[in-house]
């Protein structure tokens, strides 16, 4: 596996935390939010809905329609049809109710990397980006402030940039 990952000028790291194999890389917003979950609930299935509610959030900001596959965490369009796609993994990890890992959301991402691994084990679905839905590149910055502004206001603060 390590001249595959050489070849495609990328790195292979094997860690343990649970889950199957996964692909951060330039284009993608990987945001790892730290939260006490103390502080609002102890439920670490609801922390999952409310980090992909964001996501599905923020992809109605950009005219997208999107929702969730039953049994698999993340975000996908058209989850329900034979053209489902992912667009977000979410892998996370809480100790003492304070939350680790996150998501990786394909913004601008090069879907090529995808190809060489079965995302998150799911061999019978494709991964999308907000870019190839859209057409167009966007700015990352813009995205990662929408995705922000997303979460906090699932946990009912506001988001000062």
């Amino acid at each position: 596996m390590n001249k595959l990952w050489r070849d495609n000028n990328a790195t292979y790291y094997e860690i343990n935390r649970g889950g199957d194999i996964t692909y951060h890389g330039p284009g993608q917003l990987v945001v790892y939010p730290i939260f006490d979950l103390d502080h609002f609930f102890s439920d670490i299935h609801k922390y999952l809905r409310f980090l992909e509610e964001s996501v599905i959030e923020t992809l109605a900001h950009y005219g997208i329609s999107s929702g969730r596959v039953d049994g698999m965490t993340g975000v996908w369009i058209d989850g329900d049809k034979p053209t489902a796609r992912k667009i977000c993994a979410i892998g996370v990890k809480s100790s003492r109710w304070v939350t680790m890992h996150g998501i990786g959301f394909n913004v601008n991402s090069d879907l090529s990397y995808f190809s060489h691994i079965i995302p998150c084990g799911i061999q019978d679905k494709a991964v999308t980006s907000l870019e190839r839905e859209l057409g167009r590149t966007l700015d990352m910055q813009e995205v990662s402030s929408v995705l922000k502004n997303k979460i906090a206001a699932q946990f009912g603060f506001t988001y000062v940039d």
